[in-house]
């Protein structure tokens, strides 16, 4: 995750550059069901309204729970599916807040209502986050239910009304991008205080000319958006909370627009940015899904590390006799192609690796999806780039 608002304020009050941030334990994204009463078309957990066998029981979760809070895991994200269908949910989430975690609730928001509002605030949750894919239209065709926009606007209405803080979470794609100008009005207009961007993430589009492409261009004009729109809130004096995910190469573009803009702030920035790394799978983030298993992150779900009901979270965690989880945790990471020969490595950290895995079969090739160009990475014009492979997606035995 980038958090944009954090590095633009450091333009206005500048904070000590320290060594690379080394959090006790990863945050842990928890997928504690697969069930959703949705069938979105971009679901990277393959949900369905129905009742998926295996799934961790209460008590193994509070188990699983422990170890966590022993492994000094600072964050819980719960998320699904939809988290909101498994019964004890309420229970889980209350277990977590007493044990000392900060806990998010990531849900499509179709399902609070005046009926549990009550209850959800009850629980404590830090944060909420509800899922936007555009305007009206566009998300409920991307959700494939009509009203699903307002169910979950309404949701976020009513998590205002009891004080939760709230925010939209949002994957932009080609059939989306022309919605996000209009979901960050919303932020003025329905009073929401966080906005996470994910990038869209497409494939078989290594061996191509990113200065030209399309979407490449589109992530380019977004980010310039969304960096423009959160200076403004900073410069109202109204920090809200920008992030991005799953492309760290933002940190780059970002000091390219610092360089822009505030060329006075560049090297500090630059600094700053070098002390976060960039990408943290298999490092400060990690994901347990729905049967157990641990990924390094949530779109590694065809690779697992191990199963918490034979091993737990915090052996699973420090093994690195598994190469992907060894190859994760090497700092720099052993990648190879631009993102080898990339200038600005120590910023991004190498970006996403999963997208190069499923492409190529080998998870330290170059990010096909970073949109900077050569010229921007330091990579000289003629270099070789990737050439994609076909890949049969595979779960690892372990």
């Amino acid at each position: 995750m980038f958090r944009i608002t954090q590095y633009l304020q450091e333009l206005k009050h500048p904070t000590p550059v320290g060594a690379k941030r080394r959090p006790p334990g990863p945050v842990v994204i928890w997928n504690l069901v697969r069930r959703c009463n949705l069938t979105c078309k971009h679901c990277y957990s393959i949900s369905a309204d129905k009742d998926f066998p295996g799934e961790l029981s209460t008590d193994e979760v509070y188990a699983v729970m422990e170890d966590l809070r022993s492994f000094r895991v600072p964050a819980l994200i719960l998320s699904g599916g939809e988290p909101l269908l498994r019964p004890d949910i309420y229970d889980i989430s209350r277990r977590a807040k007493q044990m000392g975690f900060y806990v998010g609730l990531s849900t499509n928001g179709t399902l609070i209502d005046a009926n549990n509002i009550e209850r959800i605030a009850q629980t404590g949750y830090d944060y909420v986050g509800i899922s936007i894919d555009g305007a009206r239209e566009t998300h409920d065709r991307f959700r494939r239910k009509i009203g699903a926009y307002d169910a979950s606007m309404q949701a976020v209405r009513l998590c205002r009304a009891y004080g939760i803080k709230v925010g939209l979470r949002y994957t932009m794609t080609q059939d989306n991008a022309q919605d996000l100008p209009a979901l960050l009005r919303l932020l003025d207009d329905e009073g929401i205080d966080k906005f996470y961007f994910s990038h869209l993430n497409y494939a078989g589009r290594g061996n191509i000319n990113r200065k030209d492409d399309a979407l490449l261009g589109a992530t380019r004009q977004a980010m310039d958006l969304l960096f423009d729109t959160c200076w403004s809130y900073l410069e109202r004096g109204d920090p809200r909370e920008f992030v991005t995910g799953n492309n760290d190469a933002d940190g780059v573009y970002l000091l390219f627009w610092v360089r822009r803009r505030f060329p006075q702030s560049a090297a500090h920035v630059e600094a700053k940015l070098r002390q976060w790394g960039g990408n943290a799978s298999g490092l400060n983030v990690a994901n347990i899904d729905n049967l157990g298993n641990v990924h390094p992150d949530t779109m590694w779900w065809h690779y697992s590390l191990g199963n918490v009901r034979a091993r737990p979270f915090s052996e699973i965690w420090q093994d690195v006799s598994d190469p992907l989880m060894a190859g994760l945790k090497c700092q720099p990471r052993p990648v190879t192609g631009r993102c080898g020969a990339c200038a600005h490595l120590a910023v991004c950290g190498g970006n996403t690796r999963v997208r190069a895995q499923q492409l190529t079969g080998d998870p330290w090739a170059e990010d096909p999806a970073c949109y900077l160009t050569d010229e921007e990475i330091g990579v000289g014009a003629g270099a070789e780039r990737l050439r994609v492979t076909p890949f049969t997606r595979r779960r690892a035995t372990r």
